[in-house]
């Protein structure tokens, strides 16, 4: 590995700049960076060398981005789709429409979860013609005009001016909760997790801390839609403001897991009244639902929205990039910086609340039961799916419960 470095490390809000490095081709770890923005579906070159420059502090001309991705053997989508057999490409397609029972999602996001998935990226043209002849009825329930939703225009600095966040409560009568928090200016989903119940102050607190101390400060200000539950994310946010930024004002204002979970019912596989069933599932379908919201965030935040003229944030640009490179874009960092005594603030407030056992379904030993079984069946978190829960769930019951079988 060689590098040549340019300048001296330093200090800038309260973060180390390390020195900027030029890298050679035979590099590990630029290589597995350029995979993985190809992989989100940054095409740029020059958006590539920028990204480099500005989140890990690599130099490197976009000439030179073309070369590396020549030599890594990264292909366009055009010259993919037209060396690939017919029969794989079709698969790959019909698997993705497979992991969309609901049909919501049109071409674009078909073809960005299959580059996503399996790395393979084709033509936006291929994907939709043989969504055409394969799904000719989820384009018409797609309608842009079958329904108008009125919206606000959003007008904010830049990156951490505003954080905000709320609950999803669709996946509730099955025992799970959904609790996410967005950067408003850049879109970018910051954290999205599955927790037993998104209505309990101590854990929306205790996510709210851990995402403050992930980024090392507070954004300027917290949106939430104000239930109940925000009411101790509001006062901690509040007292760390006043306590470390009191120059700061105070604003305050409002602001297709069914298909496969019933198919497992439909399919007398799974008896909801059933308390051993119920809390394999718990445990099973947490980690399952955890991981495909995690696929989901990196696929939204990868997504190129359209061009809107009407929005005063930007659009045109994946939020990844938005938020990498929010100086392109027109923002500012707004984010308020802690200093180390702040931080050390910040983990024992955490430590007051609680800890990861709010997140969990089942109790650690039964947990720790349901992994064992897992490894015994040869099988990985990696190895779970929406798609095969249920033909896991029940190879795994007998084995869990084989004691009182």
């Amino acid at each position: 590995m060689v590098y040549l470095f340019l300048h001296s490390p330093t200090i800038h809000k309260g973060k180390i700049n390390i020195d900027i490095a030029m890298t050679s081709k035979d590099d590990q770890h630029v290589k597995e960076l350029i995979f993985k923005y190809d992989w989100e579906g940054i095409k740029s070159l020059k958006i590539i060398s920028e990204m480099l420059l500005k989140e890990h502090n690599i130099e490197m001309h976009p000439q030179t981005v073309s070369c590396r991705k020549k030599d890594y053997g990264l292909l366009n989508s055009h010259k993919t789709t037209t060396t690939l057999p017919e029969t794989f490409k079709k698969q790959l397609v019909v698997d993705q429409l497979e992991r969309d029972p609901g049909c919501c999602q049109g071409p674009t996001l078909i073809k960005e979860g299959i580059r996503m998935r399996t790395g393979v990226d084709l033509t936006r043209k291929y994907v939709k013609d043989l969504m055409h002849d394969l799904d000719r009825e989820g384009f018409q329930l797609r309608d842009p005009t079958s329904r108008k939703v009125k919206r606000r225009a959003l007008v904010n600095l830049g990156i951490h001016e505003e954080w905000s966040g709320d609950g999803h409560d669709k996946l509730k009568k099955y025992g799970f909760a959904i609790y996410g928090i967005r950067d408003v200016w850049s879109g970018k989903w910051l954290g999205l997790w599955v927790i037993p119940d998104n209505r309990l102050k101590v854990v929306v607190a205790y996510l709210w801390l851990s995402l403050s101390k992930e980024y090392g400060g507070l954004p300027i200000q917290c949106t939430t839609d104000c239930g109940s539950e925000t009411t101790l994310v509001y006062g901690l946010v509040t007292a760390l403001r006043e306590t470390f930024f009191p120059e700061r004002p105070v604003d305050e204002f409002d602001e297709n897991v069914d298909e496969f979970w019933e198919q497992g019912i439909q399919d007398g596989i799974y008896d909801p009244f059933n308390s051993s069933q119920k809390v394999l599932a718990l445990w099973l379908w947490a980690l399952i639902i955890q991981k495909e919201i995690n696929r989901w965030k990196e696929r939204f935040n990868a997504h190129k929205t359209c061009k809107d003229s009407a929005k005063v944030n930007p659009s045109g640009v994946s939020p990844n990039v938005a938020f990498a490179l929010y100086e392109r874009y027109g923002g500012h960092d707004c984010l308020q910086w802690f200093t180390p005594e702040m931080l050390a603030r910040v983990s024992e407030l955490k430590k007051e609340i609680g800890d990861e056992n709010l997140f969990h379904f089942t109790l650690p030993a039964f947990a720790k039961q349901c992994e064992v079984c897992l490894q015994s069946l040869n099988l990985t978190e990696e190895d779970l799916s929406l798609i095969n829960a249920w033909n896991i769930f029940e190879k795994m019951m007998p084995l869990v419960f084989e004691e009182k079988l």
